[in-house]
């Protein structure tokens, strides 16, 4: 049968279409995220409410420097990087977004695994990254039709290779994803604090399932290649907290999905994991505007992020760091090829797609401006 857009798993069943026997990591993803609805924890219906309340009190003093008609833009990159090193967090701000072969290659992914979700058959990875790069150079997401219209051909076909890469490495770690999960790529988070001065936003991967009531339902899902870093369940944890400023109900579990070894972590959500999101959310931007507007010197922490720092060729710190680790070129060049601008974990390439105005591109400040797999929903129970 010919593969093709416009169908759900479940309807390729009733059209005769039969899915391939599931691999154990595929069949691995089922058992670990899906679950019976009188598992779903149900939370207080006062939750969203206390945890703004406390958030915003904790940032009332943090935002004094902060100049009248600014607005803090934080996203989880901002705030693995202002929690790393300050310096590079502040030297980032100044930087322009230049689009590259490894910022586009997980758009191009995501748009690919987005299309393969209602694709009819079993889908030839190629062929979805060539629909995606066709959707993408037509469609309105400006930085990513412009870079491919006028990249050379060695560039998109390095763009095409890797997405390829991204999308054969999903679909072998995941089952088909099933109608009735209630699958959403690329879902859109934002939470307004402090009357729009801090302005909260993400992108999360892939969500699955939906809340009932009270009861927490929803699985938020982020992909990685790479190794673990234990920024991962912060990234997670930051997308849960969100989602319960946005809901009131928490989702109820977090899995980081790595597609390179097919290992899949997995976090159930707590009050205690969204508080301690919320303290992290806080001081993170504590540390932003006192950087920035504060006047407050910028600490130095060298890791290996200083091989793609923007200050690191005057950074005496980062420096010694990188000739020390045997990275350092003569004349202060760190030596090695910038990552995707969500690679902020060392040795981690990220498959998380980039959007320059809702990422590190603006710097977070802009003036005036800018689960669970629930009941009829559910992934098949454990026994």
């Amino acid at each position: 049968m010919t593969a093709g857009p416009g169908r759900s798993p479940d309807d390729r069943a009733a059209s005769g279409w039969s899915a391939p026997a599931l691999n154990p990591a595929q069949q691995q993803v089922i058992e670990r995220l899906g679950s019976r609805p009188s598992e779903h924890p149900e939370f207080a219906p006062d939750l969203r409410d206390d945890l703004r309340r406390d958030i915003e009190a904790e940032l009332a003093g943090a935002l004094g420097p902060l100049p009248e008609g600014t607005s803090v833009f934080v996203s989880k990159h901002h705030l693995s990087v202002v929690h790393q090193c300050e310096a590079r967090w502040l030297a980032e701000q100044d930087v322009p977004f230049v689009p590259s072969v490894a910022t586009v290659r997980g758009t191009v992914a995501h748009k690919a695994v987005e299309l393969g979700i209602a694709w009819h058959g079993d889908p030839n990875p190629l062929e979805l990254v060539d629909e995606a790069l066709a959707s993408l150079t037509e469609g309105d997401d400006r930085w990513v039709g412009d870079f491919l219209r006028g990249a050379s051909e060695r560039e998109r076909a390095e763009v095409r290779a890797q997405a390829n890469e991204r999308v054969a490495a999903f679909l072998d770690c995941w089952p088909p994803l099933e109608r009735r999960w209630r699958p959403v790529p690329e879902a859109r988070q934002r939470a307004d604090l402090a009357g729009g001065r801090v302005v909260v936003q993400g992108r999360v991967d892939l969500v699955l399932g939906r809340s009932e009531g009270r009861r927490a339902g929803k699985v938020l899902v982020d992909f990685k290649t790479g190794a673990w870093s234990p920024a991962h369940h912060e990234d997670l944890r930051l997308y849960a907290l969100v989602e319960t400023l946005r809901l009131g109900v928490p989702p109820r579990r977090l899995a980081t999905s790595y597609l390179d070894s097919g290992e899949l972590r997995t976090e159930d959500v707590t009050v205690a994991a969204l508080e301690a999101a919320g303290a992290r959310l806080v001081d993170g931007v504590a540390r932003m505007v006192a950087v920035r507007h504060g006047g407050a010197p910028a600490s130095r922490r060298p890791s290996a992020a200083c091989r793609w720092c923007p200050a690191s060729a005057t950074c005496a710190e980062g420096q010694a760091f990188l000739a020390e680790a045997g990275w350092a070129r003569p004349g202060g060049d760190p030596g090695v090829d910038k990552p995707g601008v969500d690679d902020e974990d060392d040795s981690v390439d990220s498959v998380d797609s980039v959007e320059p105005d809702e990422d590190r591109v603006r710097g977070g400040f802009a003036a005036g401006t800018s689960d669970e797999v629930g009941a009829a929903s559910d992934l098949a129970p454990r026994a």
